[in-house]
């Protein structure tokens, strides 16, 4: 069953997506986000070690000390070194949630696990991550990287290194204070969403005790933490589940002393929804502007140019990132449009307001393509189509497949699709497409209808006219 989120939900997205888009949002990862990827989780990990001692894992609470007992009882850690290459050597697979949090624009990463998870996904969306998982490295600074990833419990292909006993923990704020350092920072300067963790998870205990005595209560951000309900499906007895169920309450109430809010769930599953909402939101701060033109007809050269350039200028005006593709005959009205308004309201980077991917040229250019595209429309979350016309073999001008590859490729990715239909072409054949099938396009939306119906034919020359209702289209979007 598909998550339904409440008002608590709601006023979640609206301000951490806020957080998000100011640059100022960092996560903070827990075991139960690898478990998903094929890894096993704490319980599991030391299950051997607590046969070897004689005792059950399942009547075990605190699995640090467990860790300990057996590095006392055989005089070295030599086994849980070993357990961790041995599990974490394993090839795990991404998980939808690590595609998910690598494409959120997250400027730090925080995690607990010994996995490489999050270093693969940040890599996969061809982003550098500058990796930190020994003291020696928070002092060091990766050239060009568009993110950092905290390991604090160390890194899978050095054990010997890793935080897992008590011992380890215990020494943590005199070995590793830098670490306590950069993440009391963080607290203050940025809002965390944690996830991954259960709220009976040692580490996590640890954790919050560590930001607990490092940071002053009223110094703290809010911030949230993801937490599975207590479920009777995991209790024989229902004296358990309730004892658990009052525990939970105890817990989250307790969360708030560090500026945590519990955001509860009935699935892990629903992570996933959480990532995806939060996801769509920010990519629709982003628009691609889609099209090419060898003739501009029913508009004048000049007013297609004016016409161009006002969109996208008003875009980046209203807070939005243009994506270009630099499509033929209105690549370079778009990208002045933006500058235009990139330096003349002293925006605050090129970057975080146009993005470009010139389409390459070669041998193997049907391909490329293709690449390009996939990544324009993942880059987006909302896709304007304008024109769209070429040149065929014979010289005749045709509507653009290209510019439909475009669209298909938005509508698959589940962006929002405007095509201006007076813009004529391949934009026309897609806003009858639109118009004709609005509820498929727009369900529950029937009032936009009336907005995208002004987009039509009548709108011919009239470029300010055309971005007001593709920029209020946009704020209805938004609501």
């Amino acid at each position: 069953m598909l998550m339904q989120f409440g008002r608590e939900f709601e006023t979640f997205f609206k301000d951490f997506s806020k957080e998000l888009e100011e640059d100022n949002a960092a996560l903070f990862v827990g075991a139960g986000l690898s478990v998903g990827a094929g890894f096993v989780d704490w319980k599991a990990l030391l299950t051997p070690v607590a046969d070897e001692l004689g005792l059950s894992v399942e009547k075990e609470n605190d699995l640090v000390s467990l860790a300990q007992f057996h590095a006392n009882e055989t005089g070295s850690r030599a086994k849980l070194n070993r357990l961790l290459i041995d599990e974490f050597e394993k090839q795990a697979g991404l998980t939808e949630n690590h595609r998910l949090i690598a494409r959120l624009p997250f400027g730090s990463y925080w995690t607990t696990n010994y996995d490489r998870l999050i270093e693969t996904a940040l890599e996969r969306e061809n982003k550098r991550a500058d990796v930190k998982y020994t003291t020696a490295h928070i002092t060091q600074t990766k050239p060009g990287r568009d993110t950092i990833v905290y390991k604090m419990h160390g890194d899978k292909e050095h054990p010997d290194q890793a935080i897992i006993t008590k011992d380890d923990y215990e020494r943590f704020h005199l070995d590793r204070s830098l670490y306590l350092a950069a993440l009391s920072g963080s607290l203050v300067s940025k809002t965390f969403l944690f996830v991954g963790f259960s709220f009976n998870d040692p580490n996590l205990d640890y954790i919050l005790s560590r930001v607990r005595v490092s940071v002053k209560k009223g110094d703290l951000r809010q911030h949230y933490a993801i937490v599975r309900k207590v479920n009777e499906s995991d209790f024989e007895e229902k004296s358990e589940c309730d004892y658990s169920k009052r525990r939970q309450e105890l817990f989250v109430g307790d969360l708030k002393r560090f500026g945590i809010k519990a955001l509860l769930i009935d699935e892990f599953s629903d992570i996933t929804l959480i990532l995806h909402r939060l996801h769509k939101i920010y990519k629709s701060r982003s628009v691609l502007i889609s099209g090419a033109a060898e003739q501009f007809a029913p508009w004048s050269p000049n007013d297609a140019e004016k016409l161009i350039r006002n969109i996208s200028g008003v875009l980046v005006r209203e807070g939005y990132r243009v994506v270009s593709g630099f499509g033929y005959g209105i690549g370079s009205a778009v990208i002045a449009g933006a500058l235009d308004e990139i330096y003349k309201g002293n925006r605050r980077s090129l970057q975080e307001n146009l993005l470009l991917r010139p389409f390459p040229q070669g041998d193997n250019y049907r391909e490329l393509h293709r690449l390009y595209r996939e990544d324009l429309v993942s880059n987006s979350g909302i896709s304007l189509f304008v024109f769209g016309n070429k040149l065929d073999e014979n010289g005749n001008v045709v509507e653009s497949p290209g510019v439909e590859k475009e669209f298909k490729m938005s509508v698959a990715a589940g962006s929002f699709v405007i095509p201006i239909g007076c813009t004529g072409s391949m934009a026309h054949t897609l806003w009858r497409q639109v118009i004709d099938n609005f509820d498929a396009f727009y369900p529950g939306k029937p009032k936009l209808k009336d907005l995208f119906l002004k987009l039509g034919d009548d709108l011919v020359g009239e470029d300010e006219a055309v971005s007001d209702i593709v920029l209020h289209i946009l704020t209805e979007l938004r609501r």
